[in-house]
């Protein structure tokens, strides 16, 4: 009795097989009949290419990717009879001629039980992905247009990574695509907009070779190593972009941010004297060097170094309220030492070098004013105690007023 059961059930199994491999059939003759059905076709192939008897079959996955190949010529030989087209269509059918062809590609390579690999499908297959590459950058330009971003993802990320399809190897597109990098570009463009973290790191690394885009692609880049939390490769991306795009002031102040935030200061000097070695002129890199030194509480070079970045650019009104904040250090830090006996005979010296620093601020915060007036936080407090302590009663009282406003 047991041997009849088991061999119904491998009757069954049989049959079942032979079903699933019949829809596959009926799926290829409802493409290619004289007067093909390739909606049907479509259909059909869609349940088998997820059936687990003839999933893992090449031959399934060559036959949906043909039936993609076929409507896509269907769709452009309406657009030149009846002027009508289904872009859409015509472009989803690319994307997925192309999923399906790697797919039976990668099946096809898998060696039989002798051995041996007959991939009789690759050759065929990789002159229809070669004719077609193209349009999918025209696919997810029509769709990135349309504010479709995942879509967008789907058809520039298929082209980047066709660029590797062991199928297409012996075409070297990595070496001879010169637009390989730019629709990198878009792919990260494309997965910024919908968040994708992931993708922006599998994709920019490839961005950052284009001539223009490269150091927005840098900076995603590194905005998605630092939302991931992965503090090691943002930092490790923000002196790549340092090195590359050494005009990007980005990754600089990012990274310098960074060392300063971490309590490593020396560090961040390190990173600041190297590229001020590259271009000694440079404000930023100036600026940085001061606002270092103000960190550390050496005031006087960090005015040194506040006063070279505004010979670069006289109307730099950062340097010259911080120039004005590190005179009012000064002063505090003096005031800590300084004594408030009257009868001391050192009191009247030390007002005279107190009033001095006050003295020395006053242009800086009144420059920073007069170049932007509406930036309050960079010149209200500072006039305040500037005019409250040289005694500046008008200049004072028009200060408090705002101060109250």
């Amino acid at each position: 009795m047991k041997r009849v059961l088991f061999s119904m059930v491998l009757l069954m199994t049989v049959s079942f097989s032979f079903a699933q491999m019949k829809i596959v059939k009926e799926a290829k003759r409802a493409a290619t009949d004289v007067n093909p059905d390739l909606r049907k076709a479509e259909q059909l192939i869609s349940e088998a290419i997820k059936n687990p008897e003839t999933k893992d079959l090449a031959e399934t996955w060559d036959i949906a990717g043909d039936i993609q190949k076929r409507i896509n010529a269907e769709e452009t030989k309406n657009a030149f009879v009846t002027k009508k087209l289904d872009t859409l269509r015509a472009y989803n059918s690319i994307l997925k001629m192309f999923e399906y062809f790697a797919k039976c590609d990668e099946l096809a390579q898998i060696p039989d039980e002798k051995g041996k690999i007959k991939n009789k499908y690759r050759k065929a297959n990789a002159a229809s992905l070669i004719n077609e590459r193209s349009n999918l950058i025209n696919g997810g330009v029509f769709v990135f247009n349309k504010d479709q971003n995942k879509e967008a993802l789907k058809f520039f990320a298929t082209y980047v990574e066709s660029a590797s399809y062991p199928m297409l190897a012996d075409q070297e597109i990595a070496k001879k695509d010169s637009s390989l990098s730019l629709i990198a570009y878009y792919a990260t463009l494309a997965a910024d907009r919908i968040g994708d973290k992931d993708a922006i790191i599998k994709y920019a690394p490839i961005a950052i070779d284009d001539v223009d885009n490269g150091k927005f692609a840098m900076q995603l880049l590194s905005d998605a190593y630092k939302a991931k939390g992965d503090t090691a490769a943002w930092v490790k991306s923000l002196e790549q972009g340092i090195t590359k795009f050494p005009g990007n002031d980005y990754f600089f102040a990012n990274l310098i941010d960074y060392y300063s935030n971490a309590n490593q200061l020396s560090k961040a000097m390190e990173f600041a004297d190297k590229m001020l070695s590259t271009d000694a002129n440079n404000k930023m890199y100036l600026y940085v060097k001061a606002y270092l030194y103000h960190n550390m509480k050496d005031y006087d070079n960090a005015i040194e170094y506040f006063k070279k970045a505004i010979a670069v650019d006289p109307n730099y009104v950062e340097a010259y309220s911080n120039i004005g904040l590190a005179y009012l250090m000064k002063a505090q830090e003096f005031i800590e030492k300084a004594t408030t006996d009257i009868n001391d005979p050192k009191y009247a010296e030390n007002q005279a070098t107190l009033k001095k620093f006050y003295e020395e601020a006053k242009p800086f915060y009144e420059k920073a004013r007069a170049l932007k007036p509406d930036q309050k936080d960079l010149w209200l407090q500072g006039l305040y105690r500037v005019y409250y302590n040289l005694n500046m009663g008008p200049e004072f009282e028009e200060i408090d007023k705002l101060m109250n406003k």
